[in-house]
């Protein structure tokens, strides 16, 4: 089961299904709390709205599993990852919420909201809310840093490349001086890289980050990331000369 959540035709499966998680998921969770509000729409809609619940959560599920074949192979946006794997907790509470509700109001027929469309409201809201948060920290974790917002920033980048084609190289005791978040220098694998900005964007956190500044990170690196071609690529973008 694990390797049809892995890949699919060369591409990564996490990617192709999380779209379908948090379009589907939020349109249904919309749909089903307008049922629980307005009755004409109710009439017509509440059988659909619950169902694309029950898809949507489906998919929350496939999208977290996929996430976590995802991550061994390109490391673990902790961020994301937290929020993924209560995403299918929280939506399938929704679910049976939302299939009870359903169920009372078939055998009533009553126009009357009552406590559990209420509780089917707030609990649709903090779905809504997580879903949110889920989709945009993934997205973070993957475009962060991949588009330029300011001259600065470019200039910044630009500057660190130079640096590195022109440098003599660093010792480790020039290294030590860097060793916070406001300059974080480490090295690894006997090159140099300047880590200051990919402390906030670092995937997997950014004490990943901290706790190699100043020093030799070559074994941190590589325990996590040994082999894996895009942290490789990465990290390249930040060298600034090699280790004397």
């Amino acid at each position: 089961m694990s390797s049809l959540l892995d890949t699919f035709q060369g591409l990564p499966v996490h990617p192709l299904v999380v779209h379908f998680a948090v379009v589907l998921l939020p349109l249904a969770t919309i749909s089903t709390m307008i049922s629980v509000f307005i009755p004409r729409y109710r009439k017509s809609y509440a059988f659909a709205s619950v169902i694309g619940v029950f898809l949507g959560t489906g998919a929350a599920v496939v999208a977290e599993q996929s996430g976590e074949a995802l991550s061994a192979r390109v490391g673990l946006p902790q961020e994301h990852a937290n929020y993924g794997d209560k995403l299918p907790l929280l939506a399938a509470a929704f679910f049976l919420l939302a299939l009870l509700w359903y169920r009372r109001w078939k055998a009533t027929r009553s126009n009357r909201i009552g406590p559990l469309g209420y509780l089917v409201a707030v609990i649709g809201l903090a779905l809504l809310l997580l879903t949110y948060l889920t989709g945009h920290s993934g997205a973070t974790a993957v475009w962060q840093g991949k588009i330029s917002t300011s001259n600065s920033e470019t200039s910044t980048n630009q500057k660190s490349q130079d640096t590195g084609k022109t440098s003599a190289g660093y010792t480790l005791k020039e290294i030590a001086q860097h060793k916070d978040s406001t300059s974080c220098w480490s090295a690894i694998d006997g090159n140099v890289y300047d880590l200051t900005s990919w402390i906030t964007q670092h995937p997997g956190g950014a004490g990943v980050i901290k706790g190699m500044c100043g020093k030799d990170g070559t074994a941190a690196y590589n325990s996590q990331h040994r082999g894996q071609g895009r942290p490789a690529s990465e990290l390249a973008r930040f060298k600034i000369g090699s280790l004397k």
